[in-house]
């Protein structure tokens, strides 16, 4: 039996609403149906009773807050959710409801059963046997990233504001746009959110606690050719194609994404488009470890210097952008931060998961803000596609794990 009833009620609601960014726009939020999302929230928390809430004009985030109803001066705590979805179909979203689920059986996710959520390849479904769990229809994704993380915080807030006998301290919580195309917390405003911890709840599977995530850069290869016909080409032709086939081949093969796991960083080619004339080549750039990540922006740049070498100008331009940094940078200056939610998760009788995120968060640009905001488990799996899912039963736990946070926070200052 779920412990808190519109839970459920709350994240159909939400996923049903598409709320996706748009990485072409530069306006913030991207797009309209973020900023419609977010004003709707604003009403529901102040139909609940929060405090202060209010949308902040220059990052597009809402904030509101829950007041301290104890008498000991414990930290201020925050949680941030995103309420955009990723770049997969998110119109008509139909979430499908499975009551008591085996943990063994296929899952037919469309009436043709085209599209199935089968154990045999997505074993993870094994963990969920005599759970409730909610699925895409096949033809979206779900948008539990992160629309469960959303309907935890404040699923929370609400059982906080009818049982005022748990005690707590200042509780501020955010709801921002576009974490999805990297931008959602380039403006989050710290000072005005005003906590001491702060936490992403935008995690996977029950028990995930991360602190530790990629530093990370964008690489944009441009690439100008000189195109002249092939039968009078020797000597002349400079083909943009095989300068960038060329200058990709170079790259440490062992750095690719689909070579490597933990903390080995990788130089993942997104996308391409070449022809003779020109070609352009889009990459992301990762490591856990600084000094490496450094290293692998400049044998980038090196390796371009040495390819132009052979020519009278530079055929080989790169554009190298930094994204984010890791953040236990930041939170290992103070680990109270997770030993919060790891002593909230042991209390709970969850296993805590810690380890390095192979990707970012908001939390790391945030984190750099100054204020650090390591990263909860929200309940999604397979995200970002029609194989999304998530169990109730999770959602459930994640809103537990908030609430005892806020009744062990410790005291402020370092004692």
């Amino acid at each position: 039996m779920i412990k808190y009833k519109n839970l459920q009620t709350r994240f159909l609601k939400y996923v049903k609403e598409n709320t996706r960014s748009n990485p072409n726009s530069t306006s913030i939020p991207s797009d309209p149906k973020e900023i419609e999302f977010i004003k709707n929230l604003k009403q529901e928390l102040d139909d609940l009773g929060l405090e202060n809430t209010r949308i902040m004009k220059s990052s597009g985030y809402l904030f509101a807050e829950l007041p301290a109803n104890c008498d000991i001066d414990v930290v201020d705590l925050g949680f941030i959710a995103h309420v955009d979805t990723a770049d997969f179909n998110s119109e008509n979203i139909n979430p499908q409801i499975v009551e008591n689920y085996d943990g063994k059986s296929k899952i037919n996710l469309d009436k043709n059963g085209q599209y199935v959520l089968d154990p045999k390849i997505f074993p993870s479904l094994n963990k969920y046997g005599d759970q409730t769990l909610i699925t895409t229809d096949g033809s979206t994704l779900l948008g539990a990233d992160d629309k469960a993380g959303v309907s935890e915080i404040i699923t929370a807030m609400e059982y906080l504001i009818q049982n005022p006998e748990i005690k707590h301290g200042k509780i501020v919580v955010g709801f921002g746009p576009d974490e999805e195309i990297g931008t959602g917390a380039d403006h989050f405003e710290v000072d005005q959110f005003d906590a001491d911890f702060a936490y992403t709840v935008d995690g996977g599977p029950l028990g995930d606690l991360q602190y530790e995530t990629f530093n990370a850069a964008e690489m944009i290869v441009e690439i100008k050719g000189t195109n002249v016909h092939p039968a009078e080409a020797k000597g002349i032709m400079v083909n943009a194609s095989q300068l960038a086939i060329d200058f990709h081949s170079q790259l440490p093969i062992e750095k690719r994404p689909e070579k490597t796991a933990g903390r080995e960083g990788f130089y993942f080619l997104e996308s391409a488009q070449m022809n003779t004339d020109k070609a352009t080549m889009n990459y992301i750039i990762r490591d856990h470890d600084k000094n490496k990540f450094e290293d692998m922006k400049e044998y980038a740049i090196k390796l371009a210097k040495k390819m132009n070498e052979k020519y009278d100008e530079d055929k080989i331009i790169l554009k190298i952008k930094d994204q984010y940094y890791n953040m236990a940078e930041v939170i290992k200056k103070d680990m109270r931060v997770v030993d919060l939610p790891e002593n909230a998760m042991k209390d709970l009788d969850i296993e805590p998961n810690i380890f390095p995120v192979r990707g970012g968060t908001d939390g790391s640009k945030i984190s750099f803000l100054g204020l650090p905001t390591p990263n909860l488990f929200a309940g999604p799996e397979n995200m970002h596609g029609r194989f999304e899912y998530i169990s109730l039963n999770t959602m459930s736990k994640a809103v537990d794990v908030i609430i005892k946070m806020t009744q062990i926070a410790p005291r402020k200052g370092n004692e």
